[in-house]
């Protein structure tokens, strides 16, 4: 989370520095008109800027996994920056066409024009060309706004079905491109001159790339496999799937905590799923699917053993990787998955750490918990779970009642985000330090 915040500041922070250095090298002036100018530039530099970095993450780029903590991570920034990109954009059409409306009813004077806002020395013939396309990237970069504004308010409403919000998201590649020309003709022209104009056009040079491979659907193609469903199980009281994957083509491996997405079918589009079985460089992924939702509801009666699916991945730094004795696993409902696949690879590769691993679920299915059980005996971890309706929920003082030493552990927690944030700030509040809190942020929208 640390470099996630980060990295959102900085980009902000420094294109406002770089802003601000460009500014003070234009020529003087003051007044209202100088101000709504500044304000038009100023958050104009800082929507494209958020646009072309969350257009980039769009693509999922590995390059850049490993310093953000994992995809789930990247995706949380990527909502930060289209909500920045929204607000900022939203601020910049507001900043001008205010002053119009207030001028139409009368509330303020037409302010006089200073003729030295709009020059800067450039090559006069690149001048003339930006210059004539004003009119242009004015009207395009309007109606691109709109259409912004509409498929990001789209994809933050949880309620608009996955399918839908998939197929709008992908239009902003489409948008894209004519706010890029909007930002670049309208752009003050001084700015070109100093190292804010290498930075904006690098931004939009990555961002461009990245709407071509979006546009092609050729996100992740390096890492798709094909296979065939080879087992199917569902396990009815706790309304989950288990769907075992046979793949033809070569898969890169993965290690236990990552996930993957898989198409079931083309129109639906490709699901996030955590992988819940070890590597074993047999050809085989298991993923353990809740229904929770219209999409994974229909899962268990339309699939069946012989579908053909695409799996790419692998993605996630949900890797277990600790240089403490102790670890406690924390897993909520169908947050297990990365602890089963976990499981499996200490199974036949035991490693020094003891743990701890507390399942806490609504439902429990006999068959699964026979599986759960025989899974951690085989990787010597301590399992306590617990049901609801059945046992006390977990608190961070029961876990450290049953845990004595648990301020020499890692905690890793997959489950509901408002369960895994009331015991990080519990346990955190009694002396864990916040490193030692690995939470998977598995929302991808």
């Amino acid at each position: 989370m640390k470099n996630i915040g980060l990295s959102y500041l900085l980009l902000l922070t420094g294109l406002a520095l770089l802003w601000l250095i460009a500014e003070s090298s234009s020529p003087g002036s003051s007044g209202f008109r100088a101000l709504q100018l500044s304000m038009i530039n100023l958050t104009g530099i800082l929507a494209i800027g958020c646009m072309s970095a969350g257009i980039f993450i769009a693509i999922r780029p590995t390059s850049v996994e490993r310093f953000l903590g994992g995809l789930d991570k990247m995706y949380r920034l990527h909502k930060w920056l289209g909500i920045s990109a929204l607000l900022l954009s939203t601020v910049h059409w507001l900043s001008a066409k205010s002053p119009n409306w207030l001028i139409g009813l009368g509330w303020m004077q037409r302010p006089s024009r200073d003729p030295g806002l709009s020059r800067a020395v450039v090559p006069s013939g690149l001048l003339r060309i930006l210059d004539a396309q004003h009119g242009l990237a004015k009207g395009i970069g309007e109606w691109a706004f709109y259409a912004t504004v509409a498929i990001v308010v789209v994809a933050l409403l949880k309620a608009f079905p996955y399918r839908h919000f998939f197929k709008m998201h992908r239009l902003l590649a489409v948008v894209y491109p004519l706010l890029a020309f909007h930002a670049v003709v309208l752009m003050k022209h001084s700015y070109w001159t100093t190292a804010l104009g290498p930075a904006i056009a690098l931004l939009i040079f990555m961002a461009l790339l990245a709407t071509s491979v979006l546009l092609l659907r050729l996100v992740g193609r390096t890492r798709r496999a094909a296979g065939h469903i080879e087992n199917l199980v569902h396990y009815r009281d706790m309304r989950v799937l288990s769907i075992v994957i046979k793949l033809k083509d070569h898969w890169l491996g993965h290690a236990a905590g990552q996930f993957a997405f898989v198409t079931f079918n083309r129109d639906e589009g490709a699901h996030p799923f955590t992988i819940s079985s070890a590597w074993h460089d047999d050809g085989k992924v298991r993923f353990h699917i809740k229904s929770i939702g219209d999409y994974t509801e229909q899962l268990p009666a339309v699939l069946k053993a012989g579908d053909q699916v695409s799996v790419e991945g692998p993605y996630g730094r949900f890797d277990f990787r600790s240089d403490k004795q102790r670890q406690i696993w924390i897993a909520g409902g169908i947050g297990i998955t990365p602890f089963l696949a976990r499981m499996q690879a200490r199974e036949r590769h035991s490693d020094k750490h003891a743990v701890d691993l507390f399942f806490s679920t609504n439902a429990m299915d006999e068959e699964f918990a026979r599986e759960v059980d025989q899974l951690a005996i085989a990787a010597s971890v301590r399992l306590h779970v617990l049901i609801s309706g059945r046992d006390d929920r977990l608190t961070g003082q029961r876990l450290r009642e049953i845990v004595p030493d648990w301020m020499c552990s890692d905690v890793w927690f997959c489950g509901p985000a408002s369960f895994g944030r009331s015991l990080r700030q519990d346990l955190i509040a009694h002396g864990l330090a916040h490193q030692d809190f690995h939470q998977e942020l598995f929302d991808m929208r």
